[in-house]
C-alpha cells in the first residue's frame, strides 16, 4: 500500500480544542475544523496503526448522509470543499483536502443515541441474558443478526476515552436530557435510521445499528459529529445476509475479529496490526463509501 495514514495533525494558525478517538477538532473563525485522521479505535482504544483514506471514507460519508437527511434534522455542516474554508485552514489545504468538515459549534448532549435495526454486537449479549435491550423487551426465539420486528432505541452513556460506554434504559436518558429532549431525540434517531436503512438496503448494504450525536446550537436540535459511518455503525452485504451469527461487514468488525484472536485485555495499548488487516480494512471502508454514494476518495 502506498498511501500513507495520517494518524495526527497539528496545524498552526488555528486554536486546538482536542483529540477523540479518530478527528482532531480546531477552532477557526468561530467555527469548528473537525480533521478526520486515519486513526481507528476498537473496544475503545485507539490502534497504534492507521488505516490509509480512513479519515477521508468517513468524512465523504458524514457529508453525504448530512446533506441526504437534512429534512429529518439539521446538522453542523458548513462545508468540505477546502476552498470554502476560512483562509487560516486554506493554508493546511494539502492535509485537510476530503478529510476535513468546517461545522456549526454546538452543545452536545450527553448520551449517545443507539438504533438497532438488527440483533447484534452488545445488543445481541444483552438479549441471551435477559431477553431485552435496555429495558426494551423482544420477542424469545432470535438468533444472532436477526431483523428486529422494528427498529429500538438503545441509549447509552458517554464515557471518557478509554473507558466503555456502557447501554441504558430510556428512563435513565429521560433523567438526563429531561422527557421531552429524550423523546423528541429518540424520534428522530429512528427517523433518520429509517430513512438511511431503506436507502442503503436499496444499494445491497445492510444498516444493522447506528450511532448518533445530537447537540443543541441556537435553542435548536441539530446532528453532529459523524453520521451512518462505518465507524459508527455495523455495514453489512446484504446479499450475504444469514440470520444465526455473525456477518460479513464493510466495517472495522474486521479488526475486531482479529483482535479477538489475539491475546489482549482490550485495554491500552492496542496491539499493531498486520498490513494485510490494514490493507483489507481500508478496501472495506472504500467499498462501502463507493456503493453508498457512487465515488470514491481522491
Amino acid at each position: 500500500m502506498t498511501a500513507q495514514a495520517v494518524v495526527e495533525t497539528n496545524l498552526s494558525g488555528m486554536k486546538f480544542l482536542g483529540r477523540g478517538k479518530v478527528r482532531d477538532i480546531y477552532e477557526v473563525d468561530g467555527s469548528l475544523l473537525l480533521v478526520a485522521s486515519d486513526r481507528l479505535s476498537a473496544f475503545d482504544v485507539v490502534m497504534p496503526d492507521g488505516i490509509p483514506g480512513k479519515g477521508q471514507v468517513l468524512n465523504r460519508i458524514s457529508a453525504f448522509w448530512f446533506g441526504k437527511l437534512s429534512a429529518i434534522v439539521p446538522n453542523h455542516m458548513i462545508a468540505i470543499d477546502v476552498e470554502k474554508f476560512p483562509a487560516a485552514a486554506r493554508a493546511h489545504a494539502e492535509i485537510l483536502r476530503g478529510r476535513a468538515m468546517l461545522c456549526r459549534k454546538a452543545s452536545p448532549l450527553p448520551v449517545e443515541c443507539v438504533v438497532r435495526g438488527y440483533l447484534s454486537g452488545s445488543g445481541w449479549g444483552e438479549y441471551k441474558v435477559h431477553g431485552e435491550i435496555c429495558g426494551i423487551p423482544l420477542p424469545k426465539g432470535l438468533v444472532e443478526s436477526d431483523r428486529l420486528p422494528e427498529p429500538i432505541f438503545t441509549p447509552a452513556t458517554k464515557e471518557e476515552k478509554g473507558k466503555h460506554d456502557e447501554n441504558i434504559s430510556f428512563e435513565r436518558m429521560v433523567e438526563v436530557t429531561g422527557r421531552e429532549m429524550a423523546v423528541k431525540v429518540r424520534d428522530t434517531a429512528i427517523a433518520l435510521y429509517k430513512a438511511a436503512a431503506e436507502y442503503a438496503l436499496g444499494k445491497g448494504i445492510i444498516i444493522a445499528d447506528t450511532k448518533f450525536e445530537f447537540g443543541m446550537a441556537g435553542g435548536q436540535l441539530i446532528l453532529i459529529d459523524e453520521a451512518l459511518t462505518p465507524d459508527s455503525s455495523r455495514f453489512w452485504p446484504a446479499a450475504d445476509y444469514k440470520p444465526g451469527g455473525p456477518q460479513k461487514s464493510f466495517d472495522k468488525q474486521f479488526v475486531r475479529d482479529y483482535l479477538l484472536t489475539l491475546p489482549w485485555n482490550k485495554t491500552a495499548p492496542g496491539p499493531k496490526l498486520p498490513p494485510d488487516v490494514v490493507e483489507k480494512t481500508s478496501l472495506k471502508y472504500r467499498e462501502a463509501l463507493r456503493i453508498l454514494t457512487g465515488r470514491d476518495i481522491e
